[in-house]
């Protein structure tokens, strides 16, 4: 976000700190909302669980990050302080894998992801976690973690030198993901060769195999299993108790069931107080992936939407539900942004103005309703329906009413551009391809010669034909402007 989205977002801020009503949550773990109270008031502890960083970002990705920026923004523009950790996965099967496919050290492999994240996400209006620590950066917590398990009876070191988590010791393992360990059990299998003592125990400590990375432990080296990296991490720098965890859907079984296993008995507390989960993301009505052909990287849905609306894109559908990614969806996102923006043309919409209270409220309704941001969506185009209406008859009226349009959207993460910069960006239809900026700017320079020239009929002549392949034009006191048709 720009330097003036961040302006109006303060200045929602202010305002919905005296706010009334509740926020409510739906928590995973209870399967309802519920009113959301955090461990200590005022502050919330916040974990995610971040990237395995082997490959580009995904739509699935974005998706993550999206949703939980949202959230952010929205817990502190109530008020909260909000102490917000994203973890990244740098040491992995797949990272392994991956870079022995491409002849890469690994290093220079998870550093090369990262990097293309983290420009991934600023492109999203992502903002960066409060703490974003790495696997192999907190090997000591990860260690000290198992080595507590093992004590309490929890894990066991198995003839082939790996250390395992003994699910059964665990009373309450299911709660997350209702599942039942008898109906687990029967749907699994022990292979001739697994050396654990139930086909439901999962790996905390891998033995080290030739040639791969590893660290020295008390049961030699090797290396951390995936669920227990992000158990040592979120209580390493969040304490032992969490007001919200969150992840994607696809996460619910095993990882985070495991990583309440893992770090209940540890610390002896409730691990989280409310787990939130986003949908899955589905292409034209079907599971991405790779296999079926229909896999998008963001990278690749940068080249061919603005990144503003891919996020508009993301946040118009409510989080937990199934976010459905069509060329027809993008394609309609970007002509409801542009909507937005047209709204705000031509107006000077001062962040000091305090936000109009009506709209403000309902956008404060709508996301105290576990963040329904279709429905806070919605207030926005009320809003720009009323600047359109009135702008004519009260600019100033009108600008006050951007201010509000500005904020609220900020806290959704959106309309920090300038609208012009965004209207003109848009990708050109087809009529337009090959009609690019400077010969926009030319024609309008002659039109703009022509009606001084009172050459009415010419002028008309040149606005049909710019309109003809993709161009509106609008005059004003200042001349004319023009913005891409969507």
């Amino acid at each position: 976000m720009g330097k003036a989205g961040g302006n109006y977002l303060k200045a929602s801020s202010e305002r919905m700190e005296s706010a009334s009503s509740m926020l409510e949550i739906f928590n995973s773990l209870s399967g309802r909302k519920e009113p959301f109270e955090p461990i200590e008031p005022g502050r919330v502890r916040m974990y995610v669980c971040g990237m395995t960083v082997y490959d580009h970002c995904h739509l699935g990705h974005a998706r993550v990050m999206v949703v939980f920026d949202l959230v952010v923004r929205y817990l502190r523009s109530r008020g909260y302080q909000v102490h917000y950790v994203r973890n990244i996965t740098d040491i992995d099967d797949k990272i392994l894998n991956r870079a022995r496919e491409l002849g890469e050290d690994y290093h220079a492999l998870t550093a090369r992801f990262i990097e293309a994240m983290h420009e991934d996400a600023e492109a999203l209006g992502i903002e960066r976690p409060d703490q974003e620590p790495r696997a192999t950066e907190s090997m000591e917590q990860i260690i000290a973690m198992i080595a507590r398990l093992v004590a309490l009876g929890h894990a066991y070191q198995a003839p082939n030198g790996d250390v395992y988590y003994a699910v059964s010791s665990y009373s309450r393992y299911g709660q997350l993901s209702r599942k039942r360990l008898e109906e687990l059990r029967a749907g699994a299998r022990v292979e001739v060769e697994d050396a654990k003592r139930d086909p439901l125990d999962f790996v905390l400590w891998k033995t080290a195999k030739p040639g791969e990375p590893c660290w020295d432990s008390p049961w030699g080296r090797g290396r951390p299993g995936w669920h227990i990296e992000c158990s040592a991490m979120a209580t390493s720098c969040l304490g032992p108790h969490l007001d919200i965890h969150g992840g994607g859907e696809d996460l619910k079984f095993p990882h985070h069931e495991n990583e309440i296993a893992q770090s209940e008995p540890v610390t002896g507390q409730p691990f989280v107080n409310l787990w939130m989960h986003n949908g899955f993301v589905r292409v034209d009505e079907e599971k991405m992936s790779k296999s079926l052909g229909n896999f998008f990287t963001v990278r690749e849905l940068l080249e061919r939407y603005p990144a503003e609306a891919i996020r508009y894109f993301i946040v118009a559908s409510h989080y937990r539900s199934p976010l459905n990614y069509s060329a027809q969806h993008l394609e309609s996102a970007q002509a409801s942004l542009a909507r937005l923006y047209t709204a705000l043309r031509g107006l000077t919409a001062a962040p000091a103005k305090p936000l109009e209270p009506t709209f403000l409220a309902r956008f404060q309704a709508a996301m105290d309703d576990d963040f329904n941001t279709a429905e806070a969506l919605a207030v926005l185009f009320d809003l720009a329906r009323e600047i359109n209406r009135i702008r004519g008859d009260d600019r100033l009226a009108a600008g006050r009413l951007a201010a509000t349009l500005r904020g609220l959207g900020a806290l959704l993460g959106l309309l920090h551009s300038d609208p012009d910069v965004y209207l003109q960006s848009l990708p050109p239809s087809q009529e337009a391809a090959e009609l690019n900026r400077q010969e926009i700017e030319r024609l309008i320079a002659l039109r703009d010669a022509a009606r001084r020239d009172k050459d009415w009929a010419r002028a008309d002549r040149i606005r049909a034909d710019l309109k003809a392949q993709g161009i509106l034009l609008e005059d004003g006191p200042a001349g004319s402007t023009w913005r891409r048709e969507t």
